[in-house]
């Protein structure tokens, strides 16, 4: 018997908003019934003594330690900016509205 029929793979393309033809619908279920038989059989085969896992060997990040050091300084930063005024970068106006 079939996991899923006609009628209910119509009701799912309503659902999303899919045009399906009957021709259409037929292979759907019979493609959709494949995928929930297979979603079935590893489901059996699932055991409860095995931890879930998202990758089959261990991940492990090479991360250096964080280190404070010292920034650039501001007035060096904005000498090499084509316009600048009190402190900050000078860009063009983009919007039309009043800041």
């Amino acid at each position: 018997m079939a996991a899923i029929s006609r009628e209910e793979v119509a009701h799912l393309a309503r659902l999303a908003r899919l045009a399906v033809t009957e021709e259409e619908l037929d292979t759907f279920s019979v493609q959709l019934d494949v995928i929930l038989q297979s979603v079935a059989r590893i489901g059996e085969v699932a055991a409860t003594d095995i931890p879930p896992t998202s990758h089959s060997v261990p991940l492990t990040n090479v991360l250096r330690e964080d280190q404070p050091r010292p920034g650039l300084q501001r007035d060096a930063v904005l000498a090499g900016a084509p316009d600048a005024e009190d402190g900050r970068f000078r860009v063009p106006r983009i919007l039309d509205e009043e800041a």
